[in-house]
Formats: C-alpha cells, sequence, structure tokens
C-alpha cells in the first residue's frame, strides 16, 4: 500500500510538472486603441494558436499607445505588438525623418536591435500615413490625384483640419512650404466632425489617416503624397528577441501576414469593425481564411 501511494503521488507530480510546461508556454500580445490595431492583434493571436501551442493573452486598445507599450515591453511584460515605421523612427528612436520608406524601415529594425533587443518582422504591406483627401466628384472635376494637382486648383477649395494640425511643421506649415498650398479659406474642425464637413460640402479637403474606415463609407479619395512629404507609417510586427530565442517557432508565424494587407483591405477591414459593426475577432479570421493563412 505503502508503495502504491508512493507511485500515486510520483505520477500527480509528473502530470502537475507537464501541466505547469504547458501552461508556460504564454505569450503576450499588446495593441493600440485603434480599430485596426485591435483586428491585427486578433490575425496574430489566432495565427499563433493555431500553428504552434502557445497561448495567447491579449491586451488590446491599451491607453496611450506607444508610449505606454514600448517601455512594458522593454520590461518584458509584452511580448508582441504591431508598431508603425514612422512612429518607431520618430517617436521612439527619436531620429530625423528619412522620407524613402525602404530606407526607413531599415533604420528602425538596426535602431530597435541595437538599442531595446527588438526585432521588426511581417511588414504587411500598408501604409497608415497622414493624408489629403477629397470628395470623388471633386477630384474628376479638377482631375486631381496628387498634391500637385490639388495646389493647382487649391484657391478654389476650402480647407478642414483640426486646430493642431494647422499649428505643426509636418502639418499643414509644412504642406504649405513644400506644395505652396494658398485654399480659398481654411477651416478649423473638430476632429470627429471632419468627415460630415465634407460630406455637407461645409469643406472640400479634409486631413485624414489613410486606412480609416470612415473613407470607404464617404466615397472619398486619398490624394497621393506625390513629393513624399509625409512619413511613411507602414505597419509591421515587433517581437522581443528574448521571446524569439524562447519560441524560435513564431518567427515562421509571423512572417505570414507579410506583404498580406494592402490598404484597401486594411481600409475594408477597419469599416466592417466601425461601420457595420462587426467583431474584429470575427473580420480577422475571415480575412485569415481568405488568404489561406487559416
Amino acid at each position: 500500500m505503502f508503495k502504491k501511494s508512493i507511485i500515486i503521488c510520483m505520477l500527480a507530480s509528473i502530470f502537475m510538472l507537464v501541466g505547469c510546461t504547458s501552461d508556460n508556454k504564454k505569450i503576450v500580445i499588446a495593441g493600440k486603441p485603434m480599430t485596426e490595431q485591435y483586428i491585427i492583434v486578433e490575425m496574430l493571436s489566432q495565427l499563433i494558436e493555431e500553428k504552434t501551442d502557445i497561448t495567447v493573452e491579449q491586451k488590446p486598445g491599451i491607453g496611450g499607445g506607444t508610449s505606454n507599450i514600448q517601455p512594458a515591453m522593454e520590461k518584458g511584460e509584452i511580448d508582441i505588438y504591431p508598431e508603425y515605421t514612422g512612429t518607431g523612427l520618430l517617436f521612439v528612436l527619436k531620429e530625423e525623418l528619412i522620407n524613402d520608406p525602404n530606407e526607413l524601415y531599415e533604420a528602425v529594425k538596426k535602431g530597435y536591435e541595437d538599442n531595446y533587443n527588438i526585432k521588426w518582422t511581417g511588414l504587411y504591406g500598408f501604409n497608415n500615413t497622414f493624408g489629403l483627401a477629397v470628395k470623388k466628384e471633386v477630384a474628376e472635376k479638377y482631375n486631381i490625384k496628387t498634391y500637385s494637382d490639388l495646389a493647382k486648383y487649391n484657391e478654389e477649395l476650402t480647407f478642414g483640419a483640426e486646430y493642431d494640425f494647422y499649428e505643426r511643421e509636418d502639418g499643414y506649415l509644412g504642406l504649405e512650404n513644400t506644395y505652396g498650398f494658398d485654399f480659398k479659406e481654411k477651416k478649423e474642425l473638430d476632429i470627429g466632425l471632419k468627415y460630415e464637413a465634407i460630406a455637407s460640402d461645409e469643406v472640400d479637403v479634409i486631413n485624414v489617416f489613410s486606412t480609416d474606415g470612415r473613407l470607404k463609407e464617404e466615397g472619398l479619395i486619398v490624394l497621393e503624397d506625390d513629393k513624399n512629404f509625409f512619413p511613411s507609417y507602414f505597419a509591421a510586427t515587433l517581437v522581443t528577441n528574448e521571446t524569439l530565442n524562447k519560441y524560435p517557432e513564431l518567427e515562421e508565424v509571423l512572417e505570414l501576414l507579410t506583404d498580406n494587407i494592402s490598404n484597401d483591405e486594411i481600409i475594408e477591414m477597419n469599416y466592417l469593425v466601425e461601420i457595420e459593426k462587426q467583431d474584429p475577432k470575427d473580420v480577422a479570421n475571415e480575412f485569415l481564411k481568405k488568404k489561406g493563412l487559416l
């Protein structure tokens, strides 16, 4: 009886150890409080849990975005999160603007490796930069496709943006110097009312984020920044090298999203969540299945 009890205890200990080992295979994926980040966090989580035996704890919608996520990542509290090249260069590394998107990406890759032991991987393909948008009928009337085209007719058009955009060197002041804009009128708009203002023809041109789901709803055209004034904000996955060393199988999984999400596709997904009120989990799952990744 005594021997039997010992054997039972030993088996119980083994099962407990196995259970602990399995439970310890866990990573934390964080995201900013942006629609597309909720979607990307879901994509990364679903891919990892489908293709590995790692459990994912999600921490989406972290207030303060990069300013709170980056320090947490440096402390090892977060393993993975989606970030933007322009944000990494200007906000985290605090380096001078690099206009060439490829050079910018190489710079942030090296900067993060050297300073934070963090790897950039899985450059998705879409660029969530600042942009200028007009109604389709305005674009067709004046044959406007680029910012330079817009400058030819800007004296006939009204521009709308939030107050601080007019005061920023990387906002209206810089655009004015680069393209020579001199609009008929400039209006200060609440950031939440810009789309209503252009829909009602209160203004003809507004500043936007280039992956905003409302661009589709309002039928707006995002013009080409032909002199590359705005920095690139291409999205990619950040992962700590410590996490990759612990779970090397992650590297191949994280590369699955490389060049797989276009601007039109992320706009569509943002639209489904923001306007159609679909669950980011379902939108992410449907997209991954459509791409043959799940």
